[in-house]
């Protein structure tokens, strides 16, 4: 399995090299409320549900969408472990991350306008079983750490553009 990794990696960063107008690719997802605070996200030939929990309003049916943040950055840092250990020849058994963050809800709830209504602060351990020294890890954990797309997304400023397209109720567009 880990020269698969490799050949994946050697294989898509020699691509890359030789046809950069080609290394953008879009992913999308489209989101649905459908009861409550229930949405249904359709992503690929994937589904997920996503609610908020029963003190919040929901139902507390699915994880909500901070929660869904975290898992993303904890999955993203494991799949880039995995990835870049064996580009880099480190040995890696076993990668997880135990994940945390802190939110402040008087910034969601609009009780005071200074507070984010994000997380204030996310805490994450990523647990490696490897038998590579300690300056291979720290090498590891570096590489990662610039390479690591939703780590990127959370700590940079990404361009966001949302815009607002009102929907007609279906009486009205045929009459």
């Amino acid at each position: 399995m880990t020269k698969h990794f490799k050949d994946v990696y050697d294989t898509t960063q020699s691509a890359l090299r030789a046809a950069p107008d080609d290394a953008t690719v879009t992913f999308e997802a489209t989101s649905r409320q459908v009861a409550g605070l229930r949405s249904e996200v359709s992503v690929r030939q994937f589904n997920l549900a996503i609610d908020e929990p029963e003190a919040l309003g929901g139902q507390d049916t699915a994880p909500n969408p901070v929660e869904l943040l975290l898992a993303s950055l904890a999955s993203c840092q494991e799949i880039t472990y995995r990835l870049y250990a064996d580009a880099l020849n480190i040995p890696l058994t076993q990668v997880s991350v135990q994940i945390a963050g802190d939110l402040d809800l008087r910034g969601f709830f609009a009780v005071e306008d200074d507070v984010r209504p994000g997380y204030q602060s996310i805490q994450a351990t990523v647990h490696l079983d490897s038998p590579a020294s300690e300056a291979d890890l720290a090498r590891l954990k570096d590489t990662v750490d610039r390479h690591c797309p939703v780590l990127d997304i959370i700590k940079g400023a990404t361009p966001v553009e949302l815009s607002l397209k009102r929907v007609l109720p279906l009486q009205a567009v045929v009459a």
